[in-house]
């Protein structure tokens, strides 16, 4: 069952979340376990983040160093099998163009056909962390990695040769911007792309976390006067360190609220910070779960006890 026909069935607001894949040389039991908290608040899904390769250079002992490349997270695929396989919920591995050639990109959609997970989110991505712009490796951005998706749906690999078996086809969703794409000019323009996102395939959007649910509801509307009719998902994250009060719109583009950064201002140790954004994100997900969004998913990354007690409250 896809995502958008579980968010269509669900008579209540779904319950998501995210997970990353566990550092290279890492069990997987540690995430097996954040699963196994969350489990009780019926996860209609949970997304699996993928990380590019980063260049890392080592020294050679005489003065030189060697530039190579490491992924420090790999298993995107791996790990969405084996919660799938372990827990039977629906999995949504991200698919992203940074890093990654066309071939590269097939290649997953190749293994993640024969293993029946059929649902993804498809984004550009960051750049590399030493680079001062987004390097194109395969795929510019999240709307060119749409259409070798549709390609791939249609029976046609990415150098337009014919499948001789098409497999069941991907659903997907995309990423959205209610503060904007830090790289569009507007709020306008990056709308006109969301739009083509919507024309070209994507089911449902998921938005960029935020703190201030009335500029997802403004979002909301806009999108609507734009006839994008999709569902569009509020992505949320309980603030758990005191740094991130500017770590995170530094990181993200996202602004906190006056009243939230306040709070947070006061706070001495990460551990009132973790109070505050606790409360905080308790006010946001009633709100939006009042308001009747389809879906609350949660970036959890670093706050899998954080998002359990908002759930607890909300759920």
């Amino acid at each position: 069952m896809s995502i958008i026909k579980k968010i269509n069935d669900t008579k209540n607001t779904a319950f998501s979340f995210e997970l990353l894949p566990p550092l290279k040389g890492n069990g997987i039991d540690s995430l097996f376990k954040s699963i196994d908290r969350l489990r009780e608040f019926d996860p209609q899904y949970i997304n699996i983040t993928n990380h590019r390769s980063e260049f890392v250079y080592r020294d050679q002992g005489d003065g030189t160093f060697v530039r190579f490349t490491e992924r420090h997270r790999p298993g995107t695929v791996a790990v969405a099998a084996a919660i799938q396989n372990k827990y039977n919920i629906l999995v949504v591995p991200h698919i992203l163009c940074s890093g990654f050639t066309r071939q590269e990109t097939e290649y997953v959609l190749i293994d993640l056909q024969f293993l029946g997970i059929t649902d993804l989110l498809l984004l550009r991505g960051d750049k590399a962390k030493h680079d001062r712009e987004f390097t194109v490796t395969g795929n510019a951005h999240a709307t060119d990695l749409q259409l070798q998706v549709n390609q791939f749906n249609n029976g046609f690999f990415e150098n337009g040769q014919a499948m001789k078996t098409k497999g069941v086809p991907f659903a997907y969703g995309m990423a959205c911007y209610p503060e904007k794409h830090e790289e569009a000019p507007n709020l306008e323009a990056d709308l006109l792309w969301t739009k083509k996102k919507v024309e070209d395939g994507a089911q449902y959007l998921v938005t960029q976390m935020f703190f201030d649910n009335a500029k997802y509801f403004e979002f909301v509307e806009k999108c609507r006067q734009n006839g994008i009719n999709i569902p569009i998902i509020p992505g949320i994250k309980p603030v758990t360190f005191c740094n991130q009060l500017t770590s995170l719109p530094k990181i993200f583009h996202v602004d906190i609220p006056e009243a939230f950064a306040g709070e947070l201002a006061k706070c001495k140790t990460d551990e009132q910070a973790t109070e505050v954004g606790v409360e905080w994100c308790i006010a946001q997900a009633k709100e939006l779960k009042n308001r009747g969004v389809p879906s609350i998913h949660f970036y959890s990354l670093m706050a899998t006890e954080s998002v359990r007690r908002v759930a607890k409250a909300v759920y």
